[in-house]
């Protein structure tokens, strides 16, 4: 096996989804002897691990790949070899685009081949051509993973339990970039939380295209699994996204009331409040049905957190239809939420519509909309001062003396204390809230 000492940068775009995935790529380069660097002038390889889900994401790949040929024949110029590789949704999507229209990359693979890198390395090495991967192999992927090779840094960690997307939402490349829906054993999850437990974590969060659509074995859906995973000794917390509103079953809802270890945060996107919008979405819901789901959470568990997702300026997207979004976001009132504008994805349905709306007013909406959900997060953050709320601490802060941490909500907490809390879930007054974050002193540590 070769041992010889390497470096490797793996620069991630987009969703935790390739937070993930880029980790996973350190964990199979190191037997190969790839330490992590995040100096492009040091690393022998350079993964673009890239997303394809907003506009133009692929030509800022190709623009970053310009600047990579550059360093890549300054190495070449002084006797070395700096390989290039183009990872995730962008390799999958384009392919041998990419070779056609970036010479210097050495390998493309799509986010379901990672697991192949040693193999698809000695192939690059063996033949000196450009190697191209882009299948679903989920299955395989998974069954590679959990015998993790380096420390975990952090006491959070993200874990993938589902792959792919059946949805079909018209404004999605998610389908075509990562597969079909794919489970991932249950027996094979509780492994490497139990790996991870094992090195310092104490947060996990599940994450998936569909998240809730897991299932396992003899019937078990995510309330079963986050139940199991649950009893793993060290595990304190467990958080999972992206949810989809059709697959959120009663199970999940009862699981938020009665496991404590459940945070009360839910991201659950509904993208638009038009029924009209939303069945040329293909999202397979209404306004009503996403309103009554949000109600029966609210039910099971009344200080429930909510996030979500928006886009505005949908293909044939009319001013009624931008106010309908509006007014379920008032309704709602969310935590947090994510909004942008629609941006059409080659290959997908809504890319081909006729009536596009004109980026002025697409821009003039999304303002109005991130101003509403601004003023939302505000009041919730500030609904916050003078409890005292659980955080788990995760680092030092960036003051000597400060401890930086997450409350059950997922807003970031500041708070003074010694380093010897980190890792600890401490009782903490919450004194004041900042633009995207609340302050506090600790009271007592579990």
């Amino acid at each position: 096996m070769e041992t010889s000492a390497k470096k490797v940068l793996v620069k991630t775009y987009g969703c935790q989804m390739n937070v993930y995935d880029s980790a996973r790529m350190g964990e199979v380069l190191a037997p190969l002897g790839y330490a992590a660097t995040a100096a492009p002038e040091e690393a022998d390889l350079i993964i673009l691990n890239t997303c394809h889900i907003r506009e133009k994401a692929a030509e800022k790949v190709y623009s970053e790949l310009g600047k990579l040929r550059r360093l890549k024949d300054e190495r070449k110029s002084q006797g070395g070899e700096l390989l290039i590789a183009v990872a995730g949704c962008v390799a999958q999507a384009e392919g041998e685009e990419i070779v056609r229209r970036a010479k210097a990359v050495d390998l493309v693979f799509g986010p379901q081949t990672y697991h192949r890198l040693p193999a698809l390395l000695a192939r690059r090495a063996e033949t000196g051509a450009t190697v191209v991967e882009a299948d679903f192999p989920a299955e395989e992927k998974f069954e590679s993973l959990g015998r993790g090779t380096g420390p975990v840094r952090g006491v959070t960690a993200f874990l993938t339990i589902q792959e792919g997307c059946d949805k079909f939402c018209t404004f999605c490349v998610v389908p075509y970039t990562r597969g079909a829906e794919f489970s991932r054993p249950p027996a094979q999850i509780e492994a490497e939380a139990r790996r991870l437990a094992g090195q310092g974590v104490r947060e996990l969060t599940l994450l998936g295209q569909n998240v809730n659509a897991w299932h396992g074995d003899g019937g078990m859906g995510l309330a079963g699994l986050v139940a199991r995973l649950s009893s793993i000794p060290g595990i304190e917390r467990l958080r999972y996204m992206t949810s989809h509103p059709r697959d959120m079953d009663g199970a999940l809802i009862e699981a938020h009331a009665e496991n404590p270890k459940l945070m009360p945060f839910l991201h659950l996107p509904v993208q638009s409040g038009s029924d009209r919008v939303l069945k040329a979405m293909n999202r397979d819901h209404t306004t009503t049905d996403y309103l009554k789901l949000i109600a029966r959470i609210r039910a099971a568990r009344p200080d429930m957190a909510l996030s979500g997702d928006f886009i505005v300026g949908f293909p044939g997207e009319t001013d009624a239809d931008f106010r309908d979004t509006l007014a379920v976001v008032e309704e709602v009132g969310y935590a947090s939420a994510f909004s942008f504008k629609y941006s059409p994805r080659p290959g997908t349905p809504a890319a081909e519509r006729k009536v596009q709306v004109p980026e002025e007013v697409k821009l003039a909406r999304l303002l109005e909309l991130q101003a509403l959900i601004a003023r939302q997060q505000s009041d919730f953050n500030r609904a916050c001062v003078g409890k005292s709320l659980p955080v788990l601490v995760e680092k030092p802060g960036r003051r000597p003396g400060q401890l930086s941490g997450r409350s059950p909500y997922l807003q970031a907490v500041h708070l003074d204390g010694p380093e010897g809390l980190i890792g600890r879930v401490v009782e903490t007054q919450i004194d004041g809230v900042g633009t995207n974050s609340l302050s506090g002193h600790y009271r007592t540590a579990a």
